[in-house]
Order: C-alpha cells, then structure tokens, then sequence
C-alpha cells in the first residue's frame, strides 16, 4: 500500500489529534525494533497461535541463515513485554505508560487497501500496572479516546463494546472494541484495547516489588488504531462521486477555484490569494487551485469533488464586481442546498461556521444511516435476512462453536456486545441456549 501525500495529511490530522489525547494522559512516546526474534513470541503460545497465519519471518540476513529467525512486528506486546522485565522493579515504578507509532507486518491473502494490507501505519500503546483495577482504567480509557477520535474528528458514530471470548486478541482476558456502520451496511473494527490480565507478565517475567516487599506480576494492557481508519472515513460518508471528508480530517477544508483565461486568470488568481489569506489566518486549511491553466473549470470542480474536499469557493470577475465568492458544499445539508455568494469581508467570519455545521451534518446523517439498518431480531429468519441488509441485535449464547456456525452460514460474526446495550435475556437466536451476556449482541458481516 502507497499512501500519497493528500492521503497521508489525513493519516497526519489524526494521528496529531490521537497522539495529544495519548501525551495528555501521560504516556509517553518509544521505538522499539521491527524484528522481533522468534523464541520472544513462543514464550507466549496463545498469542503466536493466534498470528502464526500472519507472520512474515526473516530466516536469512547478510548472507547467511540466521540462528534464530527474526519475525517482522506483527504488533509489540513480545518485544516490549521483554523490556518492560528489565525497567519494572518496584511498584514505583507503576505505572509505566507506552506509546509507539509503527509500520506493522501481517500477511494477508486478500488485501483491501486501507483495511485489509500486508504493512500499514498504526500506533500501539502497552502499560503495565499494579492491579488488575488500574488496567482495566486503562483499558477503558484507551477505548474512550478511539470514540472520542472517530466522532468528533471523522465523524464516525461507532459503538464501544467488548469482544466476546471466541473474538478477542490472541493472549488478551477481554478485548474492547468500537465498531463503526460502512455504506454498505458491514461493520468496521476501528480501534481495539486489550486488557492482557498477567498473561505476558508470565512469560516474560514483568513483575514488582510490592510495598510489602512481596514480588508480584504486574498487569498489562495494549491498544490500538490504524490507517484502517482511514478507510472508515471513506466508507461512512463517500458516495459515488469520490470521497467526502469530514472538515477536521480534510487536508484542504475548503479550495478556491479562480476563473477567467489570461488577463482575467491573474486578476481573480490574485484575489483567490487574499480570500485565501483571510481564511488562513482564520485556521481553515485552504488550497488556491490556479496551477493548472490547462484545465476547465467543470474539470476542477468535478475533480475536488471527487477528492471529497468539504467547501469549494469559485470566484470570476462577476463575483469581482459584485464583490463575493461564490460557495459550494460537497453535500447539500440542512443550512445550504445549492450554491450560494457571500461577501468578501464575511468569507473569514462565516467559513468556519460552515465548516463545523458539515462536520455535524455528516455525523447526524452517519448515526441516522447506522440506526436505520440495525434492528433487534429473535429468529433465525430475522436474523439471516436482517443480516443482508446491516447489523442485528440478537441474543447469544457465548459459545464460540455457535458463532462458529453463524459465520459459516451467514458471514456475519459477533462484533461487540455493546457498552450502552440495554438489559436483555432469553435463548440464543442460534442455538436456543440460554443468552450469556445480559443484553442483545451486534452481528454483522465485516471486513
């Protein structure tokens, strides 16, 4: 996967936002080596079961066969679970808060750019704890900041849950998950938190000397987001002219398109700047399109369209001499439908307004797609055809043979039991067992 530069800004725009919230909290940022010798992740069989189809292995460097292959990261939990060993000797030590942005490894068969590649961009936080209580803070924080992340910046209405026990990470005793509705009704795992019990500290000996003096295992978390993201965003608001971006994510909120061949191109050309001006000082993130005399203005307009760029200013010597602009949405929302001129003194003032009013547009109309294509079902019938169409709330009995059949038979597996669920019981829509979590699961098929 090549990520391009505009592609990229986005990966930056979050990555800024995510890397604040994680800062904020007291971590902090490390690096740690991209192969990992092969024995650290035998040390803990759960999670090599879990990755063995995934890994890609070095078993020869400078020439000759290395003594013990090198595995390239598939995730970190082994090589820093080795190190947290060495740093970790008292409980005053505790907590110790991580953070490492990385390339990651995992070989797939099917690669979806953005969602599915064998490297892609991500960051992954590891911690360790005094206590089981603390952890779990930290897990649930972690899982938090994802939601926080993906509504206010990517506008995604995702839904925090756990993961059931037949879902959760390789050597994790819970995994919390937010799950985001796509276009098509499929579920997206946007962001993971793990809370991993003493499972590494185990095996790699990351324990404490408590204030009694007593040596006790330290309890471990890991938790991460991913350019995966990315392909969120346009899978939740892109339609079939190209992308739309949320303003907090676009790299350009808003591109001026100047008019006019010759005399006329320099003279809007160099308005477009001074509207650009303004609108920079203002913090609107803005690109003047007059670089590509080549091009027809329907070209342009119809190519940052397709780039999902949220406001397009268009200014001809019309707009000159009536001094506006004239102002284009991606999307026709409920504070504007069609275009519409604003004066020039006024671009600085109200743009950003605008910009804002399209964030929340496209989150309402994110969170009313996603609740138009989840309903409850208690039958098998419902729940194959309800599958079809998005997610079902249906009840489970926890069995991981179960969501087994379930899989093989619909396609849809159990995506999380969701934080905010409300309390519920019966039999299972499968298998007719008792229900084992209290409240309704969401199934869906995913990527």
């Amino acid at each position: 996967m090549v990520i391009r530069p505009y592609g990229y800004r986005i990966w930056e725009l979050l990555q800024s936002d995510l890397d604040g919230k994680i800062k904020d909290a007291g971590h902090e940022n490390a690096c740690f080596p991209m192969f990992i010798p092969e024995s650290y992740l035998k040390r803990e069989a759960e999670h090599v079961e879990g990755f063995s189809p995934e890994l890609a292995v070095v078993t020869h460097a400078g020439g000759k066969e290395l003594e013990e292959p090198l595995v390239v990261r598939p995730t970190s939990e082994t090589v820093i679970g080795e190190y947290m060993a060495k740093w970790i000797d008292s409980h005053r030590d505790l907590p110790l808060l991580l953070n490492q942005w990385a390339n990651v490894v995992r070989w797939e068969m099917r690669p979806r750019m953005f969602l599915r590649t064998t490297e892609f961009l991500w960051q992954e936080g590891h911690t360790a704890h005094v206590d089981e209580d603390d952890a779990m803070r930290e897990t649930l924080w972690a899982l938090d900041a994802y939601e926080k992340v993906a509504r206010d910046l990517a506008a995604m209405p995702v839904v925090p849950g756990e993961k059931t026990p037949g879902e959760r990470f390789a050597g994790a005793e819970r995994t919390y998950t937010i799950e985001g509705m796509m276009r098509d009704g499929r579920a997206l795992q946007a962001g993971t938190s793990h809370y991993l019990g003493t499972n590494f500290a185990k095996a790699f000996e990351i324990d404490y000397q408590d204030a009694d003096g007593n040596l006790v295992l330290a309890h471990t978390t890991s938790w991460g987001m991913s350019t995966r993201m990315i392909g969120g965003v346009i899978m939740t608001h892109g339609d079939d002219k190209g992308l739309v971006l949320p303003p907090r994510l676009a790299p350009y909120q808003v591109v001026i398109v100047p008019l006019g061949r010759k005399e006329q191109a320099e003279t809007t050309a160099a308005k477009a700047h001074e509207v650009a001006a303004q609108l920079k000082a203002a913090g609107v993130r803005v690109h003047v399109d007059d670089k590509r005399p080549q091009l027809s203005p329907g070209f342009k307009f119809n190519d940052w369209e397709m780039r999902g760029v949220p406001v397009r200013l268009e200014l001809g010597m019309r707009d000159i001499d009536n001094g506006v602009v004239t102002l284009a949405r991606r999307l026709p929302t409920e504070e504007g439908q069609g275009k519409e001129t604003i004066p020039f003194d006024e671009v600085a003032a109200r743009i950003p307004g605008i910009l804002e009013d399209f964030q929340a547009f496209l989150l309402r109309r994110a969170e009313e797609f996603r609740d138009s294509h989840t309903r409850p079902v208690d039958s098998w019938d419902d729940f194959t055809a309800q599958i079809s169409q998005g997610w079902a709330l249906a009840l489970h009995c926890g069995r991981t043979a179960c969501e087994d059949e379930i899989k093989a038979e619909t396609a849809a597996t159990p995506r999380c039991i969701p934080a905010a669920g409300e309390a519920d019981s019966g039999a299972c829509v499968r298998c007719g067992e008792p229900s084992a979590y209290g409240k309704r699961v969401i199934f869906s098929k995913s990527y």
